[in-house]
Parts: C-alpha cells; structure tokens; sequence
C-alpha cells in the first residue's frame, strides 16, 4: 500500500534553556492559515448526541457570518431542544416499521435541518434540556427507557395502537429533558421556536449534504447508508477532488463546514490530531471521548515519524464497504492551519469539552479528511459555481 511521508523524527528533545519544548506527541508546530468565527466548545459528554452539538456550531457561525455579530452577541442554540424533537419523530417512525430500524442517540445531520424547519429553535438559555440532576448530558437510562417503551409498543398488545402511546413517550422525554415551553421570552423579546429560528435567518433549505463513493453514480444524491440515517437525509456524490475542492473553497470564502465520519482511527488521537494512520484500535466505553480514544493513559502514544496512507477514490470506496469507515461522530470543520513542514491540517471543532493539548481543537490531516470523512454539509453558496451547475443547484 502507498504512503506518504509527512514528517520526519525529531532527533532530540530541547532541555536547554531557550529551545521550543514539544508541544505534543508528534513535536508539531501549528500556524493557523484561515479560520471563520466559532462559538465556545461545549460538551457532550456521555450522550451520544454529536451529530446535534456539532450541527448548531455550524449554524451558530453560519448566523454569525450572516449578520456579522461581535463576540457578545454570538448566538448559543440548544442542544436538547433539537434533541427532544428528534426523538419524538424517531420513535413515530420506529413504530410504523414495527421496530426494524435503529432507535438509539445516534442520528444525522438532516436530522437537525428537519427538526429546525418543523418545529424550529430555541437558545440554550431559554431550554437548557438538563431536567435530571447533572450539569453535562448523561443519558444512558433516557436512552434505555425511551428504548423499552417503544419496543413494548411495537409489540401492539392491544392489536390496534391507542392514541395515548404518543403522549407516553413524550411523557417520558419530558420528565428527563422537561417540556417545551411554546412561548418563550429571550433577550427582551418573546417567541416562539418558529419565530426564533426566523429571527436567526436560518432556512434548512440553504443547506447541501455531499459525499463521496463509487457505489452511486456521482452527481446524483442518495441516502448514505448508515443505520443512523434514519430520515434517509440525501447528499449528493461527487468525485473526491471535487468533495475535497468544496471543502477548501468553502473554508476559503469564510464559511464552515459540519463535518461526519469516522474516528476510531488510531491516529485520532487525545492530543488533538487526526492522522491516517493504519492501525485501528480497540473499542472503549464510558463517555463519547473515551468510546473513540480511550482513558488517559489508556492509549498507546503516536510514533514520531508519521507515514500516512494516500487516499483514492478506490482505497476510500473500499473502507467504507469494508466497515473501515464507519458514521462514528460529528464535528464542526472551521479553517486550515499548516505546520512546522508544511503540510496542511483542518480546524476542527469537537463537541468533547476543553480536552487535548488544543482544548476542544483538533487538527485534521488531509488524508485523514479525504478518508475518513462520510459526509460534510455546507451552505449551498460555499459550493463552487462549477460543480453547483453539475448537481443542477442554481
């Protein structure tokens, strides 16, 4: 298998006074080449809830970009709010086909946009959705009740389901997110979800899903198929140069990318990087963070010579059949930075708390990115001319 080089070892560490110290396993130096505005790092924390998190950063600075706002003034949407809806329409649809489809915390992006243009947006300070006692999600027992209901449910006791079910799981989401209020007052000024979310000028319209991959015809869209996918959200193929060439001109022209793929790598690492690195570790548990990179201490150490793979659009065809590339997580893609070689890395927002040597920052390598990346939402105006015109965008 091809490889490229992309840094060489460092041959000692500095003890004298005056030399840089190693800033991180790989001894790299960042320096950031273009960034768009983003909001404060939050945390997830043990919820399964990335593909939300990161989906209301991207569109937090999509509103700041839209109406230029100072720092003071950047928006803070809540997370649960859009959680709640979303299970609420998951569970519908979970009954309607009698159970065989994933009804877990996992989800899409579509999820978010379809949520914000049915039922719309709330902040965070006027819907925090922490009604059980923790200050950080933890909602392994939600999970597992809202589970046990709907199963019981599908299993149809009665023969004709009553209109009660409904009400009962949203009775249950309410005692562990609490009710949304229809009305609500923020800044002085009172709305509703549907008012709110037009008062931010978001439109889930202007937003395009994209993706990469060889089993579909390019320039067509079709649902990736992924078990979290459970709207079926569409994203359009496109060849690999060309998904890559909507990122950059996106980060380019000031606008984020929300970014949705795999991270199991090894070279996904607790420092805050991102790299193609061969070896895959071991599955972990506990909280998002140590599900895909492990307890501190836990992890083995990168090398300091990194050879990372050369992707095509064959080698990435063939992670993803192979379940090498898996829908493992969502983070907020906002600029590009290169290092002490060179070599060009991706500003990546995670939804994990102040961690890593970056806090709450990763730096995503190309090949890791061309790889790894499932798909990728943008703002339809951050897609070039060119390849609008070839999936037929005006």
């Amino acid at each position: 298998m091809k490889h490229i080089l992309i840094l060489t070892a460092a041959i000692l560490a500095a003890t004298v006074s005056g030399f840089a110290q190693p800033q991180n396993a790989f001894d790299l130096e960042f320096t950031t080449v273009k960034e768009a505005p983003i909001t404060s790092i939050k945390n997830q924390y043990r919820s399964g809830t990335c593909w939300c998190f990161s989906a209301l950063s991207f569109l937090e600075s999509e509103v700041i970009k839209a109406k230029g706002l100072k720092e003071e003034a950047y928006p803070d949407f809540s997370e649960m709010f859009i959680v709640r809806n979303a299970y609420h329409d998951r569970a519908v649809k979970y009954v309607r086909l009698d159970g065989k489809m994933n009804l877990a915390a996992g989800s899409d992006f579509g999820d978010v946009l379809e949520v914000i243009r049915t039922y719309g947006l709330m902040p965070q300070g006027a819907y925090s959705g922490m009604n059980y006692g923790t200050d950080l999600p933890v909602q392994g027992e939600m999970d597992a009740a809202l589970k046990g209901y709907a199963d019981a449910i599908t299993k149809n006791p009665n023969r004709k389901l009553t209109p009660a079910w409904q009400k009962g799981f949203d009775g249950i989401l309410d005692a562990y997110l609490g009710a949304i209020p229809q009305e609500f007052t923020f800044d002085g000024v009172t709305y509703t979800p549907e008012s709110y979310r037009d008062a931010m000028g978001i439109n889930p319209d202007d937003y395009i899903g994209l993706t990469s991959y060889t089993h579909h015809p390019f320039y067509t869209s079709f649902a990736i198929e992924v078990e979290d996918n459970w709207r079926w959200s569409q994203s359009w193929n496109l060849p690999l140069d060309e998904f890559m060439a909507v990122i950059d001109y996106a980060v380019d022209n000031g606008y984020t990318v929300l970014w949705g793929g795999d991270v199991s790598e090894k070279g996904f690492t607790r420092d805050g990087f991102a790299l193609l690195l061969a070896e895959k570790p071991a599955e972990t548990s506990g909280s998002d963070q140590e599900r895909w990179v492990g307890k501190a201490g836990g992890r083995l150490d990168a090398p300091k010579s990194i050879e990372e793979e050369v992707v095509t659009q064959e080698t990435r065809q063939e992670m993803f059949d192979n379940k090498l590339s898996t829908d493992d997580h969502g983070m907020h893609l906002f600029g590009t930075a290169k290092d002490q070689y060179g070599n060009k890395y991706y500003l990546i927002k995670n939804s994990w708390g102040e961690t890593g040597k970056y806090n709450g920052i990763w730096y995503m390598s190309v090949p890791f990115c061309q790889a790894k990346a499932l798909n990728i939402v943008v703002n339809k105006n951050a897609i070039p001319k060119e390849i609008r015109k070839k999936i037929g965008l005006k």
